[in-house]
């Protein structure tokens, strides 16, 4: 088999059934097993899925402060901003851009150390990062760990079902899937260690960061806003958390064909661009699935990428040392470098177009 097809850990009902179709389980089944998977007394392997769960419920706390004894709406919209704005295009600079497709290059550690840890740590870069990968190469397909034909709650339920590494890779194959994250600054097990943890990442760096990036953030918060605004903020963390699991359901069309002509150019998959993500956090998703390497993803006039905004301003500041933009070659590929079909199209990028032709 490929290596993509045994990286992940193949639930209990499997990937597919004899005939090669999705096995879509039941939301009983699925429940079985996230708590067989988040079971560390089973096996100390478990320890990632249960971390997973565990930050979620450690956040409940600050969100029934956050609801019953500070809310204002000064803070409702401070929790809207973070969750939805903050916290989301921070996952897309550092989960999908560096971590997963490496789209952009630091130039020292420091800042990618910064960026890793410009807001509230809540999960593990492999749990994202290796499973996005099988995600890309298996899209719609059985594999897919968050197949939007699965339903909604097989995507709610990935994180711990389906995004974890198999436990019983070989070596080689363990050298393959550790060097999925080498690059992020993440403390690696060695193989020995694999087999004893079930991971890529090692546990007490994992949980280390974790504790040193809430203490640091909740006395950041304290010192500009009290209690009140570190229990908002923390709030808005746990918020994006739970739903940004739903993401790659909505975000290929809920297993549904919704495609628009001239706004959803990849037609090999279900993915869609979608207004509010992309606007919220550069999440253009089918613009994505087409040049997934790529550091911009809003290609279009109206396409606001404030992820790309914030990789090339490091750019700019030299924290960035170099970046992959396929703007240029996603205009050419659809014949939108005219300027009465797009006016956006900078005298640049048509010079850009320009030489690749040559």
């Amino acid at each position: 088999m490929a290596f993509i097809d045994i990286v992940l850990q193949v639930p209990s009902y499997g990937w597919a059934d004899k005939e090669g179709k999705l096995v879509v389980p039941s939301v009983k089944q699925l429940y079985a097993e996230a708590f067989s998977r988040i079971n560390i007394f089973k096996t100390k392997k478990n320890w990632i899925p249960f971390i997973n769960w565990f930050t979620a419920i450690c956040m409940l706390p600050f969100f029934y402060f956050f609801l019953f004894q500070f809310f204002s709406w000064p803070l409702l919209i401070a929790f809207i901003i973070y969750s939805m704005v903050i916290m989301s295009t921070h996952g897309t600079i550092w989960f999908h851009r560096y971590s997963t497709h490496r789209a952009y290059a630091f130039s020292q550690p420091i800042w990618r150390f910064i960026t890793q840890n410009l807001v509230l740590r809540t999960f593990a870069e492999e749990v994202y990062v290796v499973s996005h990968h099988v995600h890309h190469l298996k899209c719609e397909k059985p594999g897919d760990p968050y197949n939007a034909y699965g339903g909604i709650m097989y995507c709610m339920l990935s994180d711990v079902n389906h995004q974890a590494i198999a436990k019983d890779l070989s070596e080689d194959d363990y050298k393959k899937a550790s060097h999925f994250i080498s690059h992020t600054g993440v403390q690696l097990n060695s193989y020995s260690q694999y087999l004893k943890w079930g991971s890529i990442a090692a546990p007490f760096y994992t949980v280390g960061l974790l504790i040193l990036n809430w203490s640091f953030w909740y006395a950041a918060f304290f010192l500009l806003g009290g209690h009140a605004l570190a229990c908002t903020l923390f709030s808005a963390a746990l918020f994006w958390f739970v739903l940004v699991r739903a993401f790659n359901y909505t975000g290929h069309g809920g297993g549904k064909v919704k495609h628009v002509d001239g706004i959803d150019f990849d037609r090999s998959n279900l993915s869609i661009n979608q207004s509010r993500p992309g606007t919220l956090s550069g999440e253009w998703h089918n613009n994505h699935h087409l040049y997934p390497e790529s550091a911009r993803a809003g290609f279009l006039p109206y396409q606001l990428d404030l992820a790309w905004i914030y990789i090339y301003s490091m750019y700019k500041l030299g924290a960035v040392s170099s970046y992959k933009d396929l703007k240029p070659q996603f205009l050419k590929r659809f014949d939108l470098m005219k300027p009465e079909v797009n006016p956006s199209v900078t005298s640049t990028e048509a010079k850009q177009v320009r030489e690749q032709s040559i």
